[in-house]
This record gives structure tokens, C-alpha cells and sequence, in this order.
């Protein structure tokens, strides 16, 4: 069957926007793997590399579709938080089944590798949406940012990137280099404001030996009363307020505290005018 130019030009639009919706269903669902919290030294770090921020409304995700760096003869592309979308300079490589397959090379995975192989580009799919994973740079230091981690699994070899998304509140710097650092394994890194955390102080240590002291003297308080009403109420039989042990303490509680604290209060202030007068010298 064939196909004139503009049915290429009409199917090629429709695998666009297929990609495209494919890519607006599924943010939801994989952006949650771009979300980290943290607590260090009473402070909440929030990541959220894929929430939209002033200036990026997309996150730390590439507005190209695809993030790309290049060293010698290796050449890879990536999509942070998300599968690859290529609007323009699409992968052209061999092999690339796995991977969204010829017409759609590099948009079924979140990264793609190609290397030089007797003279051809050679396709590896080193990154799945699926199998990303989020960590900080540095555990001491929340501020420098976070490393999210891609992976693809084989039944001979398992590749991964690794990107760490350094914090840069003032702009933004695509991947420069890109490091082996195994035998499918790479690195690389850029600097984004979204590899900034939010942080949010979390006051307090929790109740504290204070605090604590006082919940065990109610439990205990509790634990008194209870014992006491249930003695009274089923081995002496006693019905009414008055199951209450001790009761007529515990009604004269108020007035004792009062008539302690008015005592307190004497003690402190001296005598009153009152009763300074009546020892006052009399003159005649």
C-alpha cells in the first residue's frame, strides 16, 4: 500500500500527537516517582522536580521533549520524570526496537544511548519511566540537590543513567559531560531551580521529659479512679456520686488550692495596710 506526501504528512502529525497525549496522560501517574520529602535537623525538604515553578511550567522537564549530551562517538538522550517526546532531530540509530521502535525511535523510554558499531549507530535503551528511582546528592547536605536514577533491565545486560539535578536558583544549565561509571552505566548532570527543595520547619522534638511526665501522672490519675469506682461500685456497693473514691477530698481540692495560693500571696506581699495600721505608733 502506498502513500502519497500528504498522507505521510498527515500520519506522521497523527504519531505526534498521539505522543503528545500520551505524555499528558501519563504526568500524572510518573511524576509522583519526581517527588522526595526529607527531615533533617527539624526542617522538611519537598522535591518536586516535575511541578511547574515561575519560568518552568513544566519542572525540570525539558521543553524540547528530551534532554541530550554527546562525548566522542556516544550520544545520549534522556527525559527527566517522563518518556522522550522528539519534535525535531529524532534518534537515528539501528536497533531500536525496544524503544518506541524505527518511526517513533527514542519515545518509548526515558533514555537512549547510541554508540558507533563498525561505522553505524547502535541503539541501547539505558532508562524507563517505570524504573526511576530519586535520591539526594548529599545525605549531610539537602540543599545541593537530588539524583534521579533511570534503569532498563535485559536478560545479558542492565543499563542506567543517572542525573543529578543540582539546585540553581538562578538559571538553568543543560548536561555537559557524561561519565561511564560501569559497564552500561552512566552519569551526567545539569542545574535546574527545581532541584531546589521547599523547605518547611517542623517545630518541636515531640512532648518533650516534661510533657512525658505529665501524661504518666494522668495515666496513673486515670488508672486510680478507675480501680477505685470499680472496687466501690461492685464490692462495696456503693451507686450514685459517691462511687467516686475519696470524694470529699476531691471536692475540697479547689478550696485547698485557693487558700493555699492566698497564703502564697501574703507571704510574698508582706503585711496589708490593713493590718499595718493597727500596730502604727499613736501621737498624741
Amino acid at each position: 500500500m502506498r502513500f502519497g506526501g500528504g498522507d505521510s504528512a498527515r500520519w506522521g502529525f497523527l504519531a505526534l500527537t498521539i505522543a503528545i497525549l500520551h505524555r499528558v496522560i501519563s504526568l500524572n501517574s510518573v511524576s509522583g516517582v519526581c517527588d522526595l520529602s526529607i527531615v533533617d535537623r527539624n526542617k522538611l525538604y519537598n522535591f518536586s522536580l516535575a511541578s511547574p515553578i515561575l519560568k518552568f511550567p513544566h519542572g525540570v522537564l525539558s521543553e524540547d521533549g528530551f534532554y541530550k549530551v554527546a562525548v566522542n562517538e556516544t550520544v545520549v538522550w534522556f527525559q527527566l520524570c517522563d518518556s522522550m517526546i522528539f519534535n525535531h532531530n529524532p534518534p537515528t540509530c539501528i536497533d531500536c526496537k525496544d524503544c518506541g521502535g524505527p518511526s517513533r525511535c527514542g519515545m518509548g523510554c526515558s533514555a537512549l544511548m547510541s554508540n558507533k558499531i563498525g561505522g553505524y549507530p547502535v541503539c541501547t535503551t539505558i532508562g524507563r519511566t517505570s524504573n526511576m528511582i530519586i535520591h539526594l546528592i548529599d545525605e549531610k547536605n539537602p540543599h545541593t540537590g537530588v539524583i534521579v536514577k533511570m534503569s532498563n533491565s535485559r536478560p545479558k545486560l542492565n543499563c542506567s543513567l543517572a542525573v543529578s539535578v543540582i539546585c540553581d536558583s538562578r538559571g538553568v544549565q543543560g548536561p555537559q559531560a557524561l561519565e561511564k561509571v560501569g559497564i552500561c552505566d552512566y552519569a551526567t548532570q545539569l542545574r535546574h531551580p527545581s532541584g531546589c527543595a521547599k523547605i518547611v520547619s517542623v517545630h518541636g522534638k515531640g512532648l518533650g521529659w516534661f510533657g512525658t511526665f505529665i501524661i504518666i501522672l494522668l495515666c496513673l490519675f486515670g488508672g486510680y479512679l478507675l480501680a477505685g469506682i470499680v472496687y466501690r461500685f461492685f464490692y462495696l456497693g456503693v451507686r450514685g456520686i459517691d462511687v467516686i473514691p475519696n470524694l470529699e477530698f476531691w471536692a475540697s481540692l479547689p478550696h485547698r488550692v485557693q487558700s493555699m495560693f492566698m497564703t502564697l500571696v501574703r507571704k510574698f506581699r508582706g503585711p496589708s495596710e490593713g493590718y499595718r495600721s493597727s500596730y502604727s505608733p499613736v501621737n498624741f
